[in-house]
């Protein structure tokens, strides 16, 4: 793995994932090469993220290629440096989530993307879930925090929900 220009080869791999989805391949096991999938393991990345990029963004214009970027670093940073470089055999429960209208402190969504994002720093994310869906990026937008920053700040803040609560209210025009 080159980590100085991983971003390329993110980049790369992005577009291929756009362009096999454009063509109408939603066979996502087919989009990467053994070599291209070693490297998306080594990055801490998954496959199934790109496919879920590449379906919003042609069915809905979102998440953009630099939102999807900053997303991917900050899960890379963390597999590497928090985790060793080891990806976890666990699996967030897609029935244990808060539901969509469950609230902390009043804000709606909170509940249910906190674990969402820390599946997708720890990549316990299952398929049929992702982070930055079109539920998220409305959360997201509505309180004016980027998907990336929101990482990090759960990241900083693990077992501290109300520092998150509190960051969201800090940004939040909505509020």
């Amino acid at each position: 793995m080159q980590h100085y220009n991983y971003q390329d080869t993110f980049k790369q791999l992005f577009e291929t994932a756009v362009s096999q989805f454009e063509k109408g391949n939603r066979d996502k096991d087919s989009y990467f090469s053994n070599d291209e999938q070693s490297q998306i393991a080594a990055n801490g990345w998954r496959i199934q993220d790109f496919f879920d990029y590449a379906e919003d963004l042609n069915q809905w214009g979102e998440p953009t290629y630099e939102i999807a970027q900053s997303i991917e670093q900050v899960r890379r940073e963390y597999f590497l440096h928090k985790l060793d470089g080891k990806s976890s055999s666990n699996q967030v429960s897609v029935s244990e989530l808060p539901a969509k209208s469950d609230s902390l402190g009043g804000i709606t969504w909170l509940p249910r993307i906190l674990p969402k994002a820390r599946g997708k720093l720890l990549g316990e994310l299952p398929d049929e879930i992702m982070y930055c869906c079109g539920g998220d990026r409305h959360f997201l937008e509505t309180h004016d925090i980027h998907p990336s920053e929101f990482l990090r700040v759960v990241w900083a803040n693990w077992d501290n929900d109300h520092g998150v609560l509190e960051f969201v209210k800090s940004r939040s025009p909505a509020i």
